[in-house]
């Protein structure tokens, strides 16, 4: 019989998605399911999105450019001066999702076995990203006591080594809900600069900006245009995750041009998709000064709610969606699998994401889980409280 390959073998299983099956189980059960765990917003749509669908005058469903449509990309980069982002649409290649964009980035400037440097707990894709690549994650710690603030810039240079090709950060951050300030995007650009390194910096969350700080992309550190490769969706912007569309952005044209041959090698990103995207691109401010005013509620109620429990460790964040909870449990994937299987208040329980598969290093994150505040406040309300009353019978 054919054998699988060792990179498939090597492919881990997502944190988000791996308890799916018990999920299903639990509803087939008649059992309501509050899912905390994947980070899809209950947020509506911008109407001006869904209509341009519905209204487009296609009568062929036609590839588009290799690298987006023109008319898009002029848009995205118009977007982007609004936010002290100068780039231009050649500065832009259109993806199918952040994610594409991911591995465009690391396609274009890592080989096999070169060292990414990412601090954790990060994204969990970015492990399956990096095993699809063949290339090796490097994780600098930051920790829940400091609010996953970035570590100390000799934590970084003590693991840079000939191999390393890239730092990758995610602002605000997946899992973390963390923001990396103006001072802490600058310590990482002098890093890059001095040790002639690319900095990623995953910005699909650059909207959700909370308590009146203002998001600073690493596209404004004008020293580093060299260096710097920014990732962006519209899933998360516009609630609009399967849409599948994200975009590359780099100043160096040499990246533009080898993401641009993997770009070719897929042949276009999905053509109603950037039509969706570009009307999208007109939602006024009141659509995202509302979602904002909504989640900094949801944060505010979920985190109150959460210091309630005895035993629990929360870390505040400042942006996205998201934050990493510590449970007095020795195994959070036992715990959330027991939820789903073995649990529930009145019929209903909840769904968590277990955080270790948001770390690279083993044994790390064990004892916590990944909430997404995607849910309205009475919502995350009940959902705390049946991880309140799961948490006084369960047993390790």
């Amino acid at each position: 019989m054919p054998s699988i390959s060792k990179k498939g073998q090597h492919m881990p299983q997502s944190p988000i998605r791996k308890l799916v099956p018990y999920a299903e189980m639990a509803y087939k059960q008649g059992k309501t399911v509050y899912h905390l765990n994947i980070g899809q917003p209950d947020i509506k749509t911008p109407e001006i999105a869904l209509d341009a669908v519905k209204v487009h005058s296609l009568d062929i469903l036609a590839y588009t450019r290799s690298e987006g449509s023109d008319e898009y990309r002029n848009k995205i980069a118009n977007y982007y001066s609004q936010h002290d982002i100068h780039v231009s649409k050649d500065n832009i290649i259109v993806t199918t999702g952040g994610s594409e964009a991911l591995l465009f980035a690391f396609g274009s400037v890592m080989d096999t076995d070169d060292e990414i440097i990412i601090p954790e707990p990060f994204y969990a894709n970015y492990n399956g990203f990096s095993t699809a690549s063949g290339v090796n994650i490097v994780p600098v710690i930051s920790k829940i006591e400091d609010n996953f603030a970035l570590p100390p810039i000799e934590e970084f240079e003590k693991l840079i080594t000939p191999k390393t090709k890239a730092i990758l950060i995610c602002n605000p951050g997946n899992p973390t809900g963390y923001l990396y300030s103006k001072e802490e995007i600058k310590k990482l650009a002098s890093i890059v600069k001095k040790h002639d390194l690319f900095l990623i910096s995953d910005e699909v969350y650059r909207e959700f900006a909370y308590d009146g700080v203002q998001h600073y992309s690493i596209m404004q550190e004008e020293d580093i245009a060299e260096h710097a490769i920014m990732i962006d969706s519209v899933s998360k912007r516009y609630s609009m995750c399967g849409a599948r569309i994200g975009c590359l952005v780099s100043k160096n044209k040499a990246v533009i041009a080898t993401a641009l041959k993997f770009a070719q090698a897929r042949l276009s990103p999905p053509t109603l998709a950037q039509i969706a995207s570009e009307a999208a691109l007109q939602t006024p401010q009141s659509y995202f000064d509302g979602v904002i005013e909504e989640y900094v509620a949801r944060r505010n109620t979920l985190i109150n709610e959460l210091e309630k429990i005895e035993g629990v460790k929360v870390a505040k964040p400042k942006g996205a969606f998201y934050c990493i909870v510590e449970l007095p449990v020795k195994n959070s994937d036992d715990f959330a699998q027991w939820l789903l299987e073995s649990f529930d208040v009145n019929g209903e329980t909840v769904m968590v994401a277990p955080a270790a598969g948001f770390y690279s290093t083993p044994g790390v994150g064990l004892n916590q889980i990944r909430i997404a505040y995607v849910l309205n406040q009475d919502s995350l309300k009940k959902a705390v409280n049946i991880l309140k009353e799961a948490l006084k019978v369960y047993k390790d």
